[in-house]
C-alpha cells in the first residue's frame, strides 16, 4: 500500500451519505484517503480539470444528471481515473451494462460498510493501474509514445459509442507528415524517427488529453476530437501551425516539418462507423494533397520564410 493518500472525487448529492463516506474513510486503517466533495456533477466535472484524481465515487441521481447518462458524461471526461458507482438503485442489469461501459465497481448504498467501502476502493484503483499497464503495452506506439492503430480503434470505437448516445459531434483529423520518404533516403531512418517523434510532441502539445491522438503507421497521424467540429482553418490547427514554425525555426534540423491534413465529421443523427470516417478523413487529406499538385522536397530553410496553412489542407514550412 501506497503511503501517500489517495485522492477521492465524492459526487454525492444527499450530505448524510456524503458525511457516511467521509467517515468511513477517516476510520479505514489500511489506506489513507483524502476526499474531495461535489454535490452536483457539473461541479465535479470541474474537479476534474482542477487537481489530479485518484478515483471518482459517483452517485447516479443528482440534481442535473441522472442514472446511465451520469456515468456516461464522467466517463466521457474521465476515462483515465476509475470509477466507482455508488447508488440506491439496486438494478443488476444496470450495474452489468456499467460495469461493460467501464466502471470498475458497482456499489449499493444500503448494502455498504466500512471494509467493503475501503476494499472496493483500494481494489479499484489497483486494478485500474494493472489495466492501464496492460493495455499501454499492446495499444501503444513504442516510438512515439502515442496510440498505435490498435489502441487508436479500441478507444476511438468506444467513443463513437458514447458520442451516439450522448448526441455528440466528432470530428477525426488524418494528418500525413510530408517527405517522410525522402528523409530517410536522404537523411537516413535516424532522422526519419526523429521526425516522428517531434511530430508527435507537437500533436499533444496542440490538442487536449481528452482527445485521441494516434500514430496509424508509417508517416500516418490521427486525431479525433469529441464534442465539436474541428474543421482546417479552425483555431485548433492554427495552433498547430504555430507549434511546427516553432519547431522549424528553433529545432536542429537538416530539414522542415511539414503536415498534410485531412478531417471527417461524425454526426451523430447520421452516424458512420469508425473505419468510414478513417477513409473519409484519408480521402479529404489525399485530394487536397492532390490538388494542390505538391510535389515535397527536403530542404534547409531560411528563417525569413514563413509557415502558412493553405486553405487546401497543408501545414508547415513554405
Amino acid at each position: 500500500m501506497e503511503n501517500h493518500p489517495f485522492k477521492v472525487l465524492l459526487v454525492e448529492d444527499n450530505p448524510g451519505d456524503a458525511r457516511l463516506i467521509s467517515e468511513m474513510l477517516k476510520e479505514a486503517s489500511a489506506a489513507k484517503f483524502k476526499l474531495r466533495y461535489a454535490d452536483r456533477l457539473d461541479e465535479g466535472l470541474r474537479c476534474l480539470t482542477q487537481q489530479t484524481i485518484d478515483l471518482i465515487l459517483l452517485d447516479l441521481s443528482l440534481p442535473d444528471s441522472q442514472g446511465l447518462d451520469t456515468f456516461i458524461k464522467t466517463y466521457t471526461q474521465a476515462a483515465k481515473v476509475p470509477i466507482v458507482v455508488l447508488t440506491g438503485l439496486d438494478d443488476e442489469a444496470l450495474a452489468i451494462r456499467i460495469i461493460h461501459l467501464g466502471a470498475q465497481d458497482y456499489l449499493i448504498k444500503g448494502e455498504l460498510n466500512k471494509n467493503i467501502l475501503v476494499r472496493t476502493l483500494c481494489y479499484a484503483i489497483e486494478r485500474h493501474r494493472m489495466q492501464e499497464k496492460i493495455r499501454s503495452l499492446s495499444l501503444v506506439d513504442e516510438l512515439t509514445g502515442l496510440y498505435n492503430r490498435r489502441g487508436f480503434l479500441t478507444l476511438a470505437s468506444q467513443q463513437l459509442i458514447l458520442a451516439n448516445r450522448l448526441k455528440k459531434r466528432m470530428s477525426l483529423i488524418f494528418a500525413d507528415l510530408d517527405g517522410m520518404k525522402w528523409i530517410n533516403d536522404t537523411l537516413g531512418h535516424q532522422e526519419g524517427d526523429k521526425a516522428l517523434i517531434e511530430i508527435a510532441k507537437i500533436l499533444k502539445e496542440t490538442f487536449r488529453e481528452s482527445d485521441i491522438i494516434a500514430r496509424l503507421g508509417g508517416d500516418e497521424f490521427v486525431v479525433l476530437t469529441l464534442g465539436k467540429s474541428v474543421s482546417i482553418d479552425d483555431a485548433i490547427t492554427k495552433r498547430l501551425q504555430e507549434k511546427l514554425n516553432s519547431q522549424n525555426a528553433h529545432g536542429n534540423r537538416h530539414d522542415c516539418l511539414s503536415l498534410s491534413l485531412g478531417v471527417a465529421h461524425h454526426d451523430p443523427e447520421h452516424p458512420c462507423s469508425i473505419d468510414e470516417l478513417l477513409a473519409k478523413a484519408d480521402l479529404s487529406m489525399y485530394q487536397r494533397k492532390r490538388g494542390m499538385g505538391r510535389e515535397w522536397k527536403g530542404r534547409r530553410t531560411s528563417q525569413d520564410e514563413h509557415t502558412e496553412l493553405s486553405a487546401e489542407g497543408f501545414i508547415g514550412r513554405r
